[in-house]
């Protein structure tokens, strides 16, 4: 998997980007967010995402990890393809997709070109609580690293005591949005015992 390329932009259209490094030309997708933060000619960095089929390889490139993110969770709904997916993204900026699937608001999101009722009701329906974990963390002064790795240091104790994993998973994930997601793992620990 290719990560991000960082190179010199030799080409920029609001379709897609050249970026050469090392004397090779990559040709990268991306959404019009991303075109309007290119400085051309300059070096510039993107995060990508490499699409595999039969006849094509296509790279996918975006300024922030949260473009790219949001493009990884888009295109991972039956019936989102990538395409689709830069579509979104170039029609509503991270914070508007978030807002509008939280608010299950399917009218915003059929506003994008080739997005029907049907389609948005599954981005909805799939992303949902995705993105409000995704916003409660951005809430929280604490970083996604430490969030994560705290939450699963007090879930595998809590399997280690006797919980059930999903059990576990769904108290702990109460007692995040409860609380704030900047909980040590004992304070984790002890509000889950305590709520059992």
């Amino acid at each position: 998997m290719i990560a991000y390329i960082d190179g010199k932009l030799t080409y920029k259209d609001p379709t897609y980007v050249i970026i050469e490094t090392n004397g090779v030309g990559y040709q990268i997708k991306i959404p019009l967010s991303t075109y309007s933060t290119l400085p051309a000619g300059e070096r510039c960095k993107l995060h990508t995402y490499l699409h595999i089929k039969e006849d094509a390889h296509t790279l996918y490139g975006f300024t922030t990890l949260a473009e790219k993110e949001a493009f990884l969770h888009l295109i991972s709904i039956s019936g989102v393809g990538p395409n689709t997916g830069l579509m979104i993204l170039s029609s509503l900026s991270v914070e508007e997709i978030q807002q509008a699937i939280i608010r299950e608001d399917a009218r915003t999101i059929q506003h994008v070109k080739g997005i029907g009722a049907k389609t948005a009701q599954r981005i909805i329906l799939e992303l949902k609580d995705k993105m409000k974990k995704e916003v409660l963390l951005a809430d929280t002064p604490v970083s996604a690293a430490a969030y994560n790795t705290n939450r699963a240091e007090a879930l595998s104790a809590l399997v280690t005591l006797g919980f059930a994993k999903n059990i576990a998973e769904k108290t702990l994930d109460t007692i995040i949005k409860r609380e704030g997601g900047n909980l040590s793992v004992e304070d984790l620990i002890k509000f889950a015992l305590k709520s059992s």
